[in-house]
């Protein structure tokens, strides 16, 4: 995922992200750090549970709460006494991170509210010239946002699924992780309604597909479908077939869904993948996509 990145122990560095992104200052970015040896200089202290997931994990898509140290500012957490971290695995952003010897804060490179960004042209639509400079590292590989575990007050809690499967994460802690309590934390990626399109987006079963699709077509709308290769598509105006496996489904995802508005599609329906590994963190991205959207902010 691209992010839009600012040193994270600089205060006004880190006020000008959420004014880039139009983001509420009350949600937390992420640190990203180049190295597990750096973990101390931005965390209080480094739970047992974070080092073991930190040694296995990093570099990776796993984001640890731990508690905050006192180099970051409180704009960074939102105001809370926990802060985010992570060592990113892509290359580019390691060089970076080594280079510049100390934590960026770095939320996906985008508006408040849109698709995220898995290439550099999406940056450069979404933002333009509101950055300063833009490290161009190719398509992204995973696809999707890290998962996020609080491993803050002594057990692990998934606040979001992500790259890394929380089925990996409890083979490599041997208990169960907490899944659906309320997050004693803020984190990103926990606001009902997020990742939209332009498109109104409907999640459904496969055997409801040509029922909605032929209402969409009823009411006069350009319709499409977002779909694993296979499924039975009925006549709507645009549709795209992604891998049926979750990894190529997620690696997929947000460029499929920034091209179906691109080409003008009034609604999208979309049929998630299992909801194993990787798919867990697909179905949570399209329910947020596809959640009532009002006057609620959006990440």
């Amino acid at each position: 995922m691209y992010g839009l990145g600012a040193d994270a122990r600089n205060a006004d560095a880190v006020r000008r992200i959420f004014a880039v992104k139009r983001r509420p200052s009350a949600h937390p970015l992420i640190v990203h750090i180049g190295s597990l040896s750096e973990l101390s200089s931005v965390a209080r202290q480094v739970p047992a549970l974070a080092l073991r997931l930190a040694v296995r994990f990093w570099p990776g898509p796993l984001t640890l709460i731990v508690p905050r140290g006192e180099g970051v500012p409180l704009e960074v957490t939102g105001g809370q006494e926990t802060v985010a971290v992570r060592v990113p695995q892509h290359p580019l952003a390691l060089e970076l991170l080594h280079r510049f010897g100390a934590g960026v804060a770095a939320p996906s490179a985008n508006r408040f509210g849109a698709v995220s960004p898995t290439r550099a042209e999406h940056v450069r639509q979404d933002l333009g010239d509101e950055v300063d400079l833009l490290l161009d590292g190719g398509p992204c590989e995973v696809g999707l946002e890290s998962t996020i575990i609080d491993v803050s007050r002594g057990y692990p809690q998934l606040l979001r699924p992500g790259g890394v499967p929380v089925e990996a994460i409890e083979a490599e802690l041997g208990e169960a992780v907490v899944r659906d309590a309320e997050a004693a934390v803020r984190a990103p990626g926990q606001l009902a309604s997020h990742y939209a399109t332009r498109a109104e987006l409907s999640v459904v079963a496969p055997g409801e597909l040509e029922a909605r699709a032929a209402t969409l077509l009823e009411r006069g709308l350009r319709a499409a479908v977002l779909a694993p290769a296979g499924t039975a598509i009925p006549r709507v105006h645009e549709s795209l077939f992604l891998p049926a496996d979750p990894g190529g489904y997620a690696r997929a995802l947000y460029e499929s869904l920034r091209a179906l508005d691109d080409r003008g599609v009034d609604a999208i329906l979309a049929i998630a993948p299992a909801t194993h590994g990787l798919g867990l963190a697909v179905s949570d991205r399209l329910s947020r996509a596809a959640a009532p959207r009002g006057d609620a902010p959006r990440d």
